[in-house]
């Protein structure tokens, strides 16, 4: 995948039922199906069950078994509520007869109300200032561990430039933060809000465990950890476009038994919070 219509492709699935939906695969550099397609999948298989234009604010997720590239993904999706203000569907995900995946997500109708929220985080990096991962690989590609270099290297639909770079050669623990601008590659006009929500969902998948890793740097890396997600909850603020970088601001409050806790926000560049995200996933050692 090398664009954002290569992205939109993935994410929609094909209606095979009057709420059974299946879609395909594509690796971002792991063994394992990524967990952000399969929240991105199962999104896009509950909006299509919407019919009275209420706007995904909040979903819920647990990822229960690793899912195999090869096999096709079958989502069936359960009209759980619909209510005078809310409805509420439950996802689930299947490779033959094993449940991989399940979601709940919520969708509320347009309504006026109060508004706050909390500020930008201040003296951030530009994304212009910054190296992607495409830079990194062309002007470190050598010195980054193989692990590492073999998962830049896959071809994405998402260029990433990370603020904070851990220093492979000095290995240090580093604060528990993680900031991140990201901007889709190719035309990313005329998206409707469902499908940007889901290519939103796809990408908030990405660098959240790093915040928590970073905090045991002098020790743990991805070459000697098992990670895996656990779990993934999102709530969606605001309209938004992807026309501009947008800033994925992590921190991770806890890590201990082996999982790793990390929530975050995504904010367009004028400041505004688009979505608030946490996730626990697995930080195993290996022996």
């Amino acid at each position: 995948m090398t664009s954002t219509s290569d992205l939109v492709q993935l994410i929609t699935l094909n209606k095979i039922g009057e709420s059974d939906f299946t879609g395909f695969s594509k690796t971002v550099g792991s063994p394992n199906v990524f967990g952000g397609q399969v929240l991105a999948q199962a999104l896009n298989a509950a909006s299509r069950t919407i019919t009275n234009g209420r706007i995904l604010h909040s979903m819920h997720s647990y990822f229960l078994e690793a899912g195999h590239l090869e096999l096709p993904i079958k989502y069936n999706v359960s009209i759980v509520r619909d209510g005078g203000s809310f409805s509420v569907r439950r996802v689930t995900a299947h490779q033959n007869d094993t449940v991989i995946f399940i979601l709940s997500a919520s969708f509320h109708r347009k309504e006026d109300g109060y508004s706050h929220q909390i500020e930008m985080p201040q003296n951030i990096k530009q994304p212009e200032e910054l190296l992607s991962w495409s830079d990194m690989l062309q002007q470190f590609g050598e010195a980054i561990p193989p692990r590492t270099k073999g998962f830049m290297e896959i071809d994405r639909p998402v260029e990433f430039k990370p603020v904070e770079v851990p220093n492979t050669f000095n290995s240090v623990d580093l604060p528990p933060v993680s900031n991140v601008w990201f901007k889709l590659k190719g035309n990313a006009t005329g998206l409707d809000l469902p499908t940007k929500q889901q290519i939103l969902t796809y990408i908030s998948d990405y660098n959240i465990l790093a915040a928590a890793m970073n905090r045991h740097a002098s020790k743990a890396h991805w070459g000697n950890t098992v990670t895996a997600s656990l779990d993934h909850s999102m709530w969606y603020f605001r309209d938004f476009e992807f026309d501009d970088w947008l800033l994925y601001a992590i921190e991770s409050p806890n890590t201990s038994n082996a999982r790793g806790f990390a929530k975050g926000n995504i904010f367009s560049r004028d400041g505004s919070l688009i979505a608030s995200v946490a996730q626990e996933g697995l930080m195993r050692p290996k022996k």
